[in-house]
């Protein structure tokens, strides 16, 4: 699996970006940008824990031209590593 990238979070977890995820993304959600994502990890307005192992993480866009303007990234602990599964931009957090 390459990766697009690999950073630390902002609490402390190594978090990574598959070429396949990537694509998935770009597909289905071309609005949002790698260095939205990027952002997103490391200075979020929030992160919700879903369960052990499935984090949301939310950054606010303003300067975004459309009414969703929250950044949902969505991070799962898969093949023993934290991974990117996808990323949309949505109204509000929760």
């Amino acid at each position: 699996m390459s990766n697009i990238f690999e950073l630390v979070d902002k609490t402390g977890r190594k978090i990574h970006l598959t070429k396949e995820r990537w694509a998935h993304i770009r597909k289905d959600h071309p609005q949002v940008e790698q260095e939205e994502i990027e952002t997103t990890l490391k200075n979020p307005t929030q992160i919700l824990q879903i369960n052990d192992k499935k984090y949301y993480y939310f950054h606010y866009f303003k300067h975004k031209n459309f009414q969703k303007k929250f950044l949902r990234v969505i991070v799962k602990y898969k093949n023993s590593q934290w991974l990117v599964m996808t990323a949309y931009f949505v109204a509000y957090i929760d």
